[in-house]
């Protein structure tokens, strides 16, 4: 089972020192990013196709860092509100952790009951990641540029070029 370091740039809209929190996570991560999507759910897919050819196993764990939880509806295409709702639903026993400092909301609301119930056991929120939580295999980040202004983008993917694959 693999972890997945998940980054929506979003995230960093309402942090102090953005540039600086981008590096600890990726410093965390310990691994060169993987690949950078403009629309979160284009991470969800490349996940999927690493682990049907077998450069990633199934995650048991996703450290999700975004402005948002990403499970806002259970509708059957993937998009960019409900990609993580999938992730949870595609991988059975994955546990998500989404890193936030101001939730705007949680899944609960989004979710229908049973569903919630399911996930609720592992999902968590917080502002740190939890104690223990694995390293991660994978990092993945996402732009998200209709959330984010063009001046912060810039300079969150210049501290992003350090830490690039060059793939």
């Amino acid at each position: 089972m693999s972890c997945i370091l998940d980054i929506d740039l979003d995230y960093f809209n309402l942090i102090e020192n953005p540039e600086k929190r981008l590096r600890e996570l990726l410093d965390w991560g310990n691994l060169r990013i993987a690949f950078i999507v403009e629309k979160h759910h284009q991470a969800f897919f490349r996940w999927k196709d690493r682990v049907k050819s077998g450069t990633l196993t199934p995650p048991s764990h996703i450290l999700h860092v975004d402005e948002h939880h990403d499970m806002m509806d259970q509708k059957r295409d993937t998009n960019i509100a409900n990609f993580m709702y999938h992730a949870m639903r595609t991988w059975k026993s994955c546990r998500v952790h989404w890193i936030v400092d101001h939730p705007i909301d949680s899944p609960e609301m989004w979710l229908d009951d049973d569903v919630w119930m399911s996930f609720s056991q592992r999902f968590s929120m917080g502002s740190n990641r939890p104690r223990g939580w694995p390293k991660s295999d994978i990092v993945s980040i996402c732009t998200s540029p209709e959330f984010i202004n063009d001046d912060l983008l810039k300079r969150l993917l210049k501290t992003s070029k350090e830490f690039m694959t060059g793939k």
